[in-house]
């Protein structure tokens, strides 16, 4: 019987091309707030989801990024995917990366099954904040993952970080904690139903 791992994985997604991206600096916020509650983390940030090619249905090659990401998805107890807002939906390179995960299609738990999915979205105003949330809400179900009740909308319009990544707003720092929270909880939940059945007489 495999017992559950103490420390959950959670893997954060996110970034623009440009370093230190407001989104990237969010996502860096919620690992942080998820390492307080124990769990172990990884980012792919901006300057990485933004290098990875076209995805590709067809092609069989991948390059070594994009062979990480996918073995490092497989191990994940849960993500946290920040966005900017562009145009009423979230960036290119970030739909680009989570379109890899359809290379687990036919593992035993294909896409991102059974595992919570924080949605983290950063735009030049509301609008676009709203409809990129419901946007990544619905990438998240379509690879069978469970949305947070939560999702972060940051409005970038004022800054948000120090030039260090220091949260300047405790609102906002709050905000990306309940996501990393919810996430954490969940994994730790899922783990625990998951031993109790193992545990279970057939």
């Amino acid at each position: 019987m495999n017992s559950p791992r103490k420390s959950p994985f959670i893997v954060g997604i996110g970034g623009t091309a440009r370093p230190d991206s407001t989104s990237e600096r969010a996502v860096v916020e919620a690992l942080r707030s998820a390492e307080r509650l124990g769990a172990e983390t990884r980012l792919f940030d901006g300057v990485f989801v933004s290098g990875l090619p076209l995805y590709v249905p067809d092609r069989k090659e991948r390059t070594g990024g994009e062979r990480d990401f996918i073995e490092t998805m497989r191990r994940c107890d849960g993500v946290i995917v920040g966005t900017p807002g562009y145009h009423g939906s979230l960036s290119g390179p970030v739909k680009n990366i989570l379109d890899l995960l359809e290379d687990t299609a036919g593992d035993a738990r294909p896409y991102l099954e059974g595992r919570a999915f924080g949605c983290v979205v950063t735009a030049y105003g509301w609008q676009a904040c709203g409809t990129t949330l419901v946007a990544l809400r619905m990438i998240a179900h379509a690879l069978r993952a469970w949305p947070t009740p939560f999702g972060a909308a940051l409005n970038a319009s004022t800054p948000l970080f120090e030039t260090d990544g220091t949260c300047i707003d405790a609102k906002i720092a709050q905000q990306l904690a309940v996501v990393a929270s919810q996430v954490v909880e969940f994994a730790r939940h899922r783990a625990a139903g998951l031993a109790a059945a193992e545990s279970m007489p057939s």
